[in-house]
C-alpha cells in the first residue's frame, strides 16, 4: 500500500509535476516555480514526481538547492501516481491529462499554463489556469488547498464512451452502405 512507502497524510500535501517546454526550459522560471513550491511547503509537504526533462534542467541550471524543501520522487508509475493524486489536498501541474483526473477525483488542481484543451475541468470548476507570475502561485495554492474537495464528473463523462462511439459509426455506416435494389444494380452494372 502507498502509505507503506510514502508517509504524507491524505489531503494534507500538495502534489506537483510539470515538465512543458514553457515551465522547465527557462532557468528564470524554473527557478521561480521552484521557489513557490517550496514557499508552499512550509505549509504544506510538496511531493514531486520529477519528470525527466525538468531533473534534467534542474541539473543543468544548477538549481538542485532549489528542490531541498520539497519531496523529490524518481517518476511514478500510473497507479502509483494516481494513488498519490487521489490523497493529495492539491494537484499542481501542466499535464492534460492529470487535469481530468483530478476533475473526476475531486481534488483541486491549479494547471501551469494560459490555455487546456480540456476546458470542462475549468467550468466544472476543479481546475484552474495559471499562467502568472510564480510568486502569486503561493496564495492561490493555499487557498486551493483549503478549500473543500468536490467530486465531479461531467456529463458524458460516465463510462460509456467506447458504447456511444460504438452506436454512432453503426449508425453512420449502415447509412452509406447501398440497399438491396442498389446492390443489383451495382451487380448488373458490372456484369
Amino acid at each position: 500500500m502507498w502509505t507503506s512507502r510514502w508517509a504524507w497524510s491524505p489531503v494534507q500535501y500538495v502534489l506537483v509535476t510539470f515538465h512543458r517546454p514553457r515551465n522547465v526550459d527557462s532557468r528564470a522560471r524554473l527557478a521561480a516555480i521552484l521557489s513557490a513550491l517550496a514557499a508552499v511547503a512550509a505549509d504544506y509537504p510538496v511531493v514531486f514526481p520529477m519528470h525527466p526533462r525538468t531533473a534534467r534542467n534542474v541539473k543543468q541550471y544548477q538549481l538542485e538547492a532549489e528542490l531541498a524543501p520539497l519531496n523529490v520522487l524518481a517518476p511514478t508509475r500510473y497507479l502509483e501516481f494516481l494513488a498519490l493524486m487521489d490523497r493529495a489536498g492539491l494537484v499542481i501541474t501542466d499535464s492534460g491529462n492529470i487535469q481530468e483526473e483530478t476533475t473526476v477525483l475531486g481534488v483541486p488542481c491549479i494547471t501551469l499554463r494560459p490555455n487546456t484543451e480540456r476546458p470542462i475541468t475549468v467550468s466544472e470548476g476543479t481546475n484552474r489556469l495559471f499562467d502568472g507570475e510564480p510568486h502569486d502561485l503561493v496564495d492561490i495554492a493555499l487557498e486551493a488547498i483549503a478549500a473543500p474537495r468536490r467530486p465531479c464528473r461531467p456529463h458524458l463523462w460516465d463510462g460509456h464512451a467506447a458504447e456511444r462511439i460504438a452506436q454512432v459509426t453503426t449508425s453512420r455506416l449502415a447509412r452509406l452502405q447501398p440497399g438491396a435494389r442498389d446492390r443489383r444494380r451495382l451487380a448488373s452494372a458490372a456484369s
